[in-house]
C-alpha cells in the first residue's frame, strides 16, 4: 500500500509557497518530504518538524536558532538551509535536495569498502566538519545516515547540532544502537560537547567503512555505552588482513578515549589523513574489502525509516534545475542511488549438476585428494594472531605459542603508537600462514624528530625553505632590532638551533629589524624640512590626509607618528599630520570682574592668563584692562594679559 498517499502532507502548499511532492524519509524529529519551489520553481527537501515537538515552544525555539546559525555555515560539502518558517501547526525546514544515497545505504549494499573509496568519502566529510568546527559549530551526531552522497559522487554533511535537541540516549530501540555506536567517551561520561567529539565519530565511521562492521556491538545501548568507555576501538587490520597500519593509525588517532590524545578539530584529522593517504601506495589503497562482511550488517544504525522509490511519487526536474539539490530527515535520502557503479544484486551460486559434482569427486579420489587428505593437510596451516599494539617482546611470545617464526624485524617512525609497540605485520593478523613460517614484524620507533637547523644570518626566505626541507613547519615571525645582524636576517629561532624536536613542528624566527634609528622631532616645522630631517635619518614620510588644529602655523607639522625620542629600523615610515592653524575661540569680557573670577572665565575658555598688577595693583581685586578685548577671536590656548588695580 502507498503509505505517501495516506500521507496528509502530500500536495499541499506550506506558507503558499513550497508544494509537498513525496515523503522521502520519516525520523524520530521530523519527516523529510521532497517538495516544490513554487516562487523559484526548484526541487528542494521539506523537513517538517513531528506535530508533537512543535508543541513545545523552548524547542520550536532552539530548532530555528540553530536553524539560522547553520544556514550562515556556506561550505560545499555541507547540506544548505535555505528558509524556515511555520504554517499553521507545522514547523519546518527549507533544505538543499541531494540526489543520491546514504552512507548507510552503500555500507548497507556492500560492507566494507576499498580504503581509497573510504578516504575519498571521509575527506570532503571533514572537510565540512572542519568550517563547522572554526566556525564555532559542533555536529554532535556524526554517522553514515547524515553523510549524503550524490549521484554525481559529491559528499554532504546533514543535520549540524539539530539532532541533540531530542534525547534519544534514553530509548531501547534498535536505532539508538545505531546513535550511541558513535558517542564518544565523553560525551556518554561527563555530556561534554567538542569538535573533538565529531573527531571521534568520524573514527568510527572509519573503522565501519574499512571493515563493514561498527567497532562495538551489544545487544542494549548501555552495553554499547560500556564498551565506548573501557574499550578501545581495535585496528581495522586485525578484522580485514592486508590493511596497512597507517589505517590502523589514523582509526587508533581519531577514537583515543582521552579527548587530549586526539586531533583538537576535523582540520587536525584531515592534515592526518591526507599525510596517511600520501604514504600509501596503489596497492594498499585499492585493497578489496572481504566480501564475507557484507553479509554481517544489521538495522541497528538506522535511526531513520526510508519510504521504498516505488512508493514515492516521481516529479522529472524542470529545466535548469540543480541536479544537487536536497536533505533528508536526519540527513537521509534515499530517492537515488550513489553515483558509483551499480552493485550487482547478491545471489546465490548456481549449484553444478550432479554429474558433474560425480565428476569431481572422482579426480579428487584418483589424485588421493578427498576429505580425509584435505583435512589432515589443513592442519598444518594457522592464522597470524593479533599483534597490534603490543610490546616487541609480547608480539614475540604470541607467534611462538602461535607456532610461528620471527623474521625480520623493521623500525618505523609513528606519531601515535609508542616507541616499541607493534605497529604492523607481514602477514598481517588473521592472515591463514603455514606451521613454523615467519612473520615479519614492524615496531614503533615513536614519533619522528629532527634536528632544528642554524640559520641565523640567513634571509627569511632561504630560513623558511632551510626548516621545510628538514621537516619542519616555519612558525610565527617576530623582529628586533640588531646592530650586527642586517634588515630581514634572522637572529635566532625558537626553539634554539640543534634542539630535537618533532617533525612537523613549527619553528618560531626572530628577523632583524636592523640598527635602530632615533626619530627626530620635526612638530613645528613645515612639510619640506620635516622631509628633508627625516631623510637623512634613514626614514620614509608619509603625510596623513586629515588636519588638526594646533599651536603651530597652518601647513607646519603639528603631529607625528612614532613621535620624538622613540626607535624605528632604516627605512621605516613616520607619519606626519599637518596643522590646520590654531583654533579660534572668542575672549570672555572679564574687566570689572574679580580676579578669581576673570581666572576662571578665561581658562575655562582655553585660555593661559597673566596679571599684570604694577605698583598700583599690588592690594587691588578688580580687573580694569585685558590684552585682547572681550569678543575678540584668540587663538585656543594663548596668553591672555589682565591688568589690575
Amino acid at each position: 500500500m502507498d503509505t505517501t498517499l495516506q500521507d496528509p502532507l502530500v500536495g499541499q502548499v506550506l506558507d503558499g509557497r513550497y508544494r509537498v511532492d513525496a515523503r522521502i524519509a520519516a525520523g524520530g524529529m521530523a519527516t523529510v518530504y521532497r517538495a516544490l519551489d513554487t516562487r523559484l520553481d526548484r526541487v528542494l527537501a521539506l523537513k517538517v518538524m513531528h506535530p508533537a515537538l512543535a508543541a513545545d515552544g523552548s524547542f520550536v525555539e532552539r530548532f530555528i536558532r540553530e536553524a539560522k546559525s547553520v544556514a550562515r555555515l556556506d561550505h560545499p560539502n555541507v547540506v544548505q538551509v535555505f528558509d524556515q518558517g511555520t504554517d499553521g501547526a507545522y514547523v519546518y525546514l527549507a533544505m538543499e535536495y541531494v540526489a543520491g544515497c546514504t552512507l548507510r545505504d552503500v555500507l548497507r549494499e556492500r560492507g566494507a569498502v576499498q580504503p581509497r573509496a573510504a578516504l575519498d568519502i571521509l575527506e570532503p566529510v571533514l572537510a565540512a566538519l572542519g568550517a563547522a568546527h572554526r566556525a564555532g559549530f559542533v555536529h554532535r551526531d556524526m554517522k553514515p545516515e547524515n553523510v549524503l552522497i550524490g549521484d554525481d559522487g559529491r559528499v554532504k554533511v546533514a543535520d549540524f547540532g539539530l539532532v541533540r535537541s531530542v534525547d534519544t540516549v534514553t530509548s531501547t530501540t534498535g536505532a539508538v544502537l545505531g546513535t550511541v555506536s558513535y558517542l564518544a567517551p565523553e560525551q556518554i561520561e561527563q555530556g561534554t560537547t567538542d569538535p573533538r567529539v565529531d573527531v571521534y565519530a568520524c573514527g568510527v565511521v572509519l573503522y565501519e567503512m574499512l571493515t563493514g562492521a561498527k567497532p562495538h556491538s551489544g545487544g542494549s545501548p548501555a552495553q554499547v555505552l560500556y564498551q565506548h568507555l573501557h574499550a578501545d576501538v581495535p585496528p581495522p587490520s586485525a578484522l580485514v588482513s592486508g590493511l596497512s597500519y597507517r589505517l590502523d593509525e589514523l582509526v587508533a588517532s581519531a577514537t583515543a578515549r582521552t579527548p587530549d590524545r586526539r586531533p583538537g578539530d576535523a582540520v587536525a584529522l584531515l592534515a592526518e589523513v591526507r599525510a596517511a593517504r600520501a604514504t600509501l601506495t596503489d596497492e594498499q589503497l585499492d585493497a578489496l574489502p572481504p566480501q564475507a562482511l557484507t553479509a554481517e550488517h544489521d538495522n541497528a544504525g538506522d535511526r531513520t525509516s526510508v519510504i521504498p522509490r516505488s512508493l514515492t511519487v516521481p516529479r522529472p526536474p524542470s529545466a535548469g534545475e540543480d541536479a544537487l539539490d536536497g536533505s533528508g530527515a536526519d540527513g537521509v535520502d534515499r530517492t537515488a542511488r550513489l553515483a558509483a557503479p551499480p552493485v550487482a544484486p547478491r545471489r546465490r551460486p548456481a549449484r553444478p549438476p550432479r554429474a558433474v559434482l560425480a565428476l569431481i569427486a572422482a579426480v579428487l579420489v584418483v589424485l588421493g585428494v578427498g576429505a580425509g587428505v584435505w583435512y589432515i593437510n589443513s592442519g598444518q596451516f594457522t592464522k597470524v594472531p593479533p599483534l597490534l599494539a603490543k610490546t616487541e617482546a609480547q608480539a614475540r611470545d604470541r607467534l611462538r605459542t602461535a607456532g610461528l617464526d620471527v623474521g625480520q624485524v623493521k623500525r618505523a617512525y609513528s606519531d601515535t603508537v609508542d616507541r616499541g609497540t607493534v605497529i604492523g605485520s607481514d602477514p598481517a593478523p588473521g592472515a591463514r600462514i603455514r606451521d613454523h613460517d615467519s612473520v615479519t614484524l614492524t615496531v614503533s620507533l615513536g614519533p619522528e624528530t629532527v634536528n632544528v637547523p642554524n640559520v641565523e644570518g640567513q634571509s627569511l626566505a632561504k630560513a623558511r625553505a632551510r626548516l621545510k626541507a628538514d621537516g619542519l613547519a616555519p612558525g610565527m615571525v617576530t623582529r628586533e632590532f640588531d646592530e650586527d645582524v642586517p634588515r630581514g636576517s634572522v637572529i635566532r629561532t625558537t626553539p634554539d638551533a640543534g634542539t630535537r624536536r618533532h617533525a612537523g613542528s613549527a619553528i618560531a624566527l626572530v628577523v632583524s629589524k636592523g640598527s635602530p634609528v632615533e626619530v627626530p622631532d620635526v612638530t613645528g616645522e613645515d612639510l619640506d624640512s620635516a622631509r628633508d630631517e627625516l631623510a637623512d635619518a634613514g626614514l620614509k614620510v608619509k603625510v596623513a590626509t586629515g588636519r588638526v588644529d594646533s599651536e603651530f602655523d597652518k601647513g607646519a607639522v603639528a603631529e607625528q607618528s612614532p613621535g620624538d625620542g622613540s626607535e624605528a629600523a632604516e627605512g621605516d615610515t613616520v607619519t606626519l599630520t599637518l596643522s590646520k592653524g590654531p583654533e579660534m575661540v572668542e575672549v570672555p569680557d572679564v574687566v570689572g570682574d574679580s580676579v578669581e573670577d576673570a581666572h576662571d572665565a578665561l581658562e575655562g575658555a582655553g585660555f593661559e592668563v597673566d596679571e599684570d598688577r604694577g605698583l598700583l595693583g599690588l592690594f587691588g581685586d578688580t580687573v580694569k584692562k585685558q590684552s585682547v578685548a572681550g569678543g575678540d577671536p584668540a587663538p585656543k590656548g594663548s596668553t591672555i594679559t589682565i591688568t589690575i588695580r
